[in-house]
């Protein structure tokens, strides 16, 4: 099996889309195209292991224990422990306290990520005043969930990192170096594995594969460092070699099983596992079983464009063990991209994509009817496109080709992600340069190539904005929020074209739903204010007192206090005295918000000048804030927090 490295495509950064105007909103960003379902995905047992003439039960009996071997479970299950450890209780808190007779703070390796707690005979938390009474110097920490140490053991002595070391720990590396003792460096090696010291241990490692290449052993423990370290594509390899060097090794093989496990590929985890005992482990092969039922639905889903389906089977492969499987991944993101859930979908494609780096499938893995690892290029692309992003879709398309050349859906993708990129290139271009018509029928080419695509859409909004064809516009942004429901670009300008033909409630809709994502800015602001201006005078409703942005107003009197709230929209009175701290506090909070919502009256009663106002509205303490709208309080606070005051503000205010 070929398990050759290969990079995730670099994201690219800079921006593609063409200058931000605010009432056209111009700048550009995508969704994907719909391409062909491919057919049903197989797995095709490859391995480097040499075959031999002998039975599986001839092979088996060849095992035997290896001097220097970790006699570990590959993946622990967290919260394995060594027999006779006591009860773990995990609180979640960032130390541990342990109650038998020690005090210590624990802090395991990087790989692990459960949360601590307290630990005690009886299994019950132990309260801070027993957890004072016996206190020694021994440092204790939380096993990593290797070697013989399950997640939570206590390991006595030393600090857990998996990338630190402490000084005993450097002397005993260094002292690894020179050794001419192989079973020296080993045990070293097993040691520093033992306490998390991961990169040490593969350094260690590592060694002993240059003293004797071909021992099964070695190659063997630095695959177990190495799958501590996530390094999945590299302990592949060292496991494989283990086996081809000693087709008997159980070890290597229950490794192998364990890692095709994780990676997704059910016939090599079937195969080693079975080579691993001449009884394998039921539980292990009813999660091999449960993980072929779910990529099989998978397939079947996929194939009938059930997406729903695929994006529930793909969760349930990767809670069943397939966690690490880059091709696993890939299918969420495809089934997220085509439910125009796009943000889950960039998520899901990025861990595939790191997944990637680690571990290259063979050209004889299928996968969707997709060579290797074309499939993940493939959803690269798709995903890249939606984004907008088209120059690193093309260039994730040409991996996906390259890989596979014979796939012809693959062919006609490329030719496909090609010309749409051309169009948006001429589009931004003819649009920059003021050719509104041309650029239209630009973008309107790469919709034609790719009809799902949103930011194609939403920049053809734009040309047609300027061009006064409104109704356009908003059939547009339509089609493009219709795909991709978050898009706030196309949000923009259908508020904009909404305000061109008058339709204010439709206008005032789009921007109250834009200041809710967008709270910070005051273009927005000021054009929702606007529309809503427009929006009440078109019902014959008096505007003349209604104003946008300013500074605190400072009332005076109970008149102006009464003209002040019964404006348009919400006022936020705040009641204060000049020498109360916490009105000093709150003071230039307010008007920080004065100025992040300008569409809010903000409002100070000193209530020492002011008793006629304190006393009207019945304020008893100092600072309190009341929310009054179109002249009807809706909320009222006393000492409130600073969040807690604008998120009233939020949402009475929007």
């Amino acid at each position: 099996m070929s398990h050759s490295t290969e990079m995730p495509t670099t994201r690219s950064t800079k921006a593609s889309d063409l200058p931000f105007d605010f009432n056209t909103a111009l700048s550009l960003e995508t969704d994907k195209p719909d391409s062909p379902v491919s057919t049903l995905f197989t797995h095709q047992t490859t391995s480097t292991t040499s075959s031999t003439s002998s039975s599986a039960g001839s092979s088996l009996a060849a095992r035997r224990t290896h001097s220097g071997e970790i006699l570990s479970n590959p993946f622990p299950k967290p919260g394995h422990r060594r027999t006779g450890s006591g009860p773990l209780i995990f609180t979640g808190s960032g130390t541990t306290n342990v109650s038998t007779h020690t005090n210590s703070t624990a802090s395991s390796p990087v790989t692990n990520f459960l949360p601590a707690g307290n630990i005690c005979p009886s299994g019950k938390i132990a309260k801070p005043s027993t957890i004072q009474k016996t206190v020694t110097h021994r440092n204790d920490l939380l096993g990593s969930g290797t070697g013989h140490y399950g997640h939570g053991s206590i390991i006595r002595g030393g600090a857990a990192t998996g990338t630190g070391t402490g000084i005993e720990d450097f002397s005993s590396v260094k002292r690894a170096m020179v050794s001419v003792d192989l079973e020296e460096v080993k045990r070293i090696g097993n040691d520093l594995y033992k306490k998390g010291q991961l990169l040490e241990a593969l350094r260690v490692y590592d060694r002993a594969v240059g003293m004797q290449p071909d021992n099964a052993v070695c190659r063997s423990n630095k695959a177990a460092a190495l799958i501590g370290l996530r390094r999945f594509g590299e302990a592949v390899q060292e496991c494989e070699e283990a086996v081809r060097l000693d087709p008997g090794f159980s070890r290597a093989h229950q490794r192998l099983a364990s890692l095709f496990l994780r990676l997704g590929v059910v016939e090599n985890s079937k195969k080693h596992l079975l080579l691993a005992s001449a009884q394998p482990d039921l539980i292990e092969l009813h999660k091999l079983q449960t993980l072929e039922k779910h990529l099989t639905r998978c397939a079947d889903a996929r194939r009938s464009g059930d997406w729903k389906i695929v994006l529930r089977e793909t969760d349930s492969a990767i809670t069943a063990g397939a966690d690490s499987s880059p091709l696993i991944f890939a299918s969420k993101a495809e089934a997220c991209l085509r439910l125009h859930q796009i943000d889950d979908a960039d998520m899901a494609i990025c861990d595939a994509c790191k997944l990637d780096s680690s571990f290259s499938f063979s050209v004889d893995t299928k996968y969707f009817g997709f060579v290797g690892n074309s499939y993940i290029h493939y959803v690269h692309a798709l995903v890249e496109m939606a984004r907008g992003r088209f120059e690193t879709a093309v260039g994730a398309a040409e991996k996906a080709r390259k890989i596979d050349p014979a796939n012809s859906e693959l062919n006609s993708f490329t030719i496909i992600v090609k010309s749409v990129a051309r169009a948006r290139s001429l589009g931004n271009e003819l649009f920059n340069s003021g050719k509104f018509t041309e650029a239209s029928l630009a973008y309107g080419e790469g919709l034609r190539h790719d009809p799902s695509n949103p930011v194609l859409y939403c920049n053809r909004a734009a040309c047609r904005y300027k061009l006064g064809q409104w109704d356009k516009s908003i059939e547009d942004c339509n089609e493009a929020l219709r795909i991709q429901p978050n898009y706030t670009k196309a949000l923009l300008r259908r508020a904009a074209s909404y305000a061109k033909i008058e339709r204010w409630a439709e206008s005032v809709r789009d921007y109250e739903a834009l200041r809710k994502e967008l709270p910070g800015d005051t273009e927005v602001a000021e054009a929702l204010f606007h529309a809503q201006v427009a929006l009440k005078s078109s019902r014959g409703e008096e505007v003349a007192n209604m104003k946008f942005g300013g500074e605190v107003e400072l009332i005076s009197g109970l008149d102006q206090f009464h003209t002040a709230i019964s404006l348009p929209g919400v006022s936020v009175v705040h009641f204060m005295a000049p020498l109360n701290p916490h009105c000093s506090q709150m003071a230039p909070f307010l008007d920080a918000l004065c100025a992040r919502y300008p569409s809010v009256n903000f409002l100070k009663v000193d209530v020492i000048e002011n008793p006629a106002v304190a006393k009207a509205e019945n304020v008893r303490m100092v600072p309190t804030f009341k929310i009054y709208k179109n002249g009807n309080r809706v909320k009222e606070m006393v000492c409130p927090s600073q969040q807690l005051l604008e998120y009233s503000v939020r949402h009475y205010g929007f």
